[in-house]
């Protein structure tokens, strides 16, 4: 789950060189987005946002696996039967969520979409699947059935009804494409909101960062932290709102692949990384390894940090946060 009510995006307003902050909020991709620029007027603001709005759009119709004309469409209805010839630009982020999935020991896997969805969070469900169940739910998933032809360009799933989703990475990859649009357009400074996903460049026009409020999962009215974000992303993960509960045992909505059973023991994990894209896949990835060998992992990978609250409300952190300097009084 994106945790787009976990973050908050705090900023300013004018500054002496004339330079405004301008904030447009939509629903796209079925979920909330924000895009905050720094123009030199609203007109200006305006045609950076109708940029990322036209960007969001194009890489809906190339990744999404609910619209049916998508290339990413494509090679699931072609799962079992034939290779599918695809945009270059799907294959490198193919290849790009395999070597996470290698990298997170499979916690991370985009054919996660294959799974059965015997796990209900609407309050429906009275009792857990049972084991067999649980098995053959994940019965054809494995990114290790994921074959790429970088010569023909195709794209091929081993598995008939094998399927893939971009939900775990496609939101970090469409806010990185938006930075690296608008900065190529002259937009000096900025912030894209995917449901949770954000990315930023450039300062705000009084020369301080951008910054981002974490709040409690505990209790959502509280921001815990304040982080400043320099030309960096963050992206949490989270279970507060969607779980369900069995012998005592709290069971997230977000579902192991390898084994068919939900991940236990975390709440959310906020993962920072210099792509939102990456951020994006670790935040799933960690949050399934669990608190232990999740951190492990982040500690182990340069130049990337993690917040995680168990379901004690205890807040863990990477070696390289330390989290008094960023909590609020």
């Amino acid at each position: 789950m994106k945790s787009f009510l976990c973050l908050l995006v705090l900023t300013l307003g004018l500054s002496a060189n004339a330079q405004i902050i301008h904030k447009r909020k939509l629903s796209l991709l079925g979920s909330p987005f924000e895009i905050t620029v720094v123009a030199k007027d609203s007109l200006e603001a305006n045609g950076y946002e109708d940029l990322a709005v036209a960007e969001v759009k194009r890489i809906e119709n190339l990744i999404s696996d609910w619209i049916p004309t998508t290339p990413l469409s494509e090679i699931n209805k072609n799962a079992g039967i034939k290779p599918v010839k695809v945009p270059q630009e799907l294959i490198d982020l193919i290849e790009r969520s395999i070597k996470i999935s290698k990298l997170t020991d499979g916690a991370f896997d985009i054919s996660y979409a294959s799974m059965d969805k015997i796990w209900k969070f609407d309050g429906s469900m009275k009792e857990m699947p049972s084991p067999e169940a649980i098995k053959k739910s994940v019965a054809k998933v494995g990114y290790q059935n994921i074959i790429i032809d970088q010569e023909q360009q195709t794209v091929f799933l081993k598995l008939d009804g094998m399927k893939l989703g971009m939900g775990g990475i496609g939101q970090g990859y469409i806010a990185d494409k938006i930075k690296a649009l608008l900065l190529s357009k002259g937009c000096v400074a900025g912030l894209v909101n995917v449901s949770g996903d954000i990315s930023t460049w450039g300062k705000q026009p009084d020369g301080k960062p951008w910054k981002v409020g974490i709040k409690n999962p505990m209790n959502k009215n509280k921001i815990f932290a304040t982080f400043p974000l320099e030309d960096t992303a963050v992206e949490t993960s989270g279970s507060y709102e969607k779980y369900v509960t069995f012998n005592s045992v709290r069971y997230s909505h977000i579902i192991d692949t390898r084994t068919g059973y939900p991940a236990t023991g975390l709440i959310s994990v906020s993962v920072f990384a210099k792509t939102t894209e990456l951020a994006d896949a670790l935040a799933t990835g960690v949050f399934v390894l669990g608190k232990e060998v999740g951190m492990d992992l982040v500690n182990q990978l340069p130049g990337i940090g993690c917040i995680m609250v168990d379901e004690e409300g205890k807040v863990i952190t990477s070696k390289n946060i330390d989290i008094k300097n960023y909590q609020n009084e």
